[in-house]
């Protein structure tokens, strides 16, 4: 346990360098698509600058923009200024597209350190794609707590802790789930999680969902630069004071969706622990943190898998509970 020691590399909570940069989406510079995923670019299609049959010698001086590198043109010449500040777009376009601003983040975040929670609580085939995707595309090491081996899902955890030594710690509890009438309650699995890891950043992840790209990076890039939180999914209460309208990119009320990094050291103390299930769970952790709650530029590469169901009378009971708990801590807020 490290609980009491400062965070070694994480820097301290401000916002100012949080926001990430906008772009159109649009590429006419020619090429290969661009494989969003892994940022492998595809091979440039010839065209500009290449004889051949079809190739044109000039295309954009056929349109009255500069083609050469020799050839500059009309400095007051609006049409070649709006072609370059568009060409400019599209360059930093294509560096978000190839990964550069992932790979620049996992650079600048590589001292600090950060470790996935997940609840292993049945639904084994998905517990097995999310870990999976995971170890594919994260560097992050993953804290695991299975609760009773529901369905044989403790199983499948131990077989992938044991296929990945280095990035699986797996617990196993004979306590089963409280959705399935045990005594694991979400709050206080989620608790020992917290407890037992002792990285900076903590990353709160539902196994009902599959990453296709590093997800991971963006967060704790955003936690580093000041934010106490952030996520993919931000919410901000709506004027009747009770709803969640969905929010971001940027700084948001709350933050949900199933995927969250947060700076250990303040979850330990705004986790809800007497949360019996995870419905509204994040929503009332968000607004019990102290600091900034902040949704990433871009896309996620993040992959819903099936709904994990409980019963009716249980989902609406317990979700009531919490929700009743996060009015109460907007309404005195």
């Amino acid at each position: 346990m490290t609980d009491a020691r400062p965070p070694g590399h994480l820097k301290a909570a401000r916002i100012e360098q949080v926001a990430g940069g906008t772009g159109t989406g649009r590429d006419t510079a020619g090429g290969a698509p661009t494989d969003a995923t892994t940022g492998v670019e595809g091979r440039r299609a010839s065209g500009v600058g290449t004889r051949g049959t079809h190739a044109r010698m000039n295309p954009a001086a056929e349109l009255g923009f500069s083609g050469d590198p020799g050839q500059h043109g009309d400095p007051g010449d609006e049409m070649l200024h709006a072609q370059r500040t568009w060409d400019g777009t599209l360059a930093t376009n294509r560096l978000d597209d190839l990964g550069v601003n992932v790979e620049r983040q996992r650079v600048a975040t590589q001292d600090v350190t950060e470790c996935v929670g997940v609840l292993v609580d049945g639904w084994p085939e998905d517990v097995r794609r999310c870990l999976e995707s995971v170890i594919e595309h994260t560097r992050a090491k993953v804290l695991a707590l299975d609760l009773g081996n529901v369905d044989g899902a403790g199983d499948v955890l131990a077989e992938l802790a044991q296929r990945h030594p280095e990035r699986i710690i797996a617990w196993h509890v004979a306590e089963t789930p409280h959705w399935r009438g045990g005594t694991a309650t979400w709050g206080e699995s989620r608790a020992k999680l917290l407890h037992l890891d002792d990285s900076e950043v903590h990353v709160l992840l539902e196994t009902g969902l599959e990453l296709h790209g590093d997800a991971l990076t963006p967060l704790v890039a955003a936690v580093n630069e000041g934010a106490v939180a952030a996520g993919w999914q931000g919410a901000e209460p709506a004027d009747d004071g009770r709803t969640w309208l969905e929010a971001g990119p940027g700084k948001v009320r709350a933050l949900t969706g199933g995927i969250i990094a947060v700076r250990r050291a303040q979850a330990l103390a705004a986790l809800p622990e007497d949360a019996n299930y995870g419905r509204h769970a994040d929503l009332e952790l968000s607004l019990a943190l102290r600091g900034d709650l902040v949704v990433p530029q871009g896309r996620p590469p993040v992959l819903p898998l099936q709904p994990h169901d409980v019963s009716a009378d249980y989902l609406e009971r317990e979700s009531r509970r919490n929700h009743d708990e996060v009015l109460r801590r907007l309404h005195a807020s």
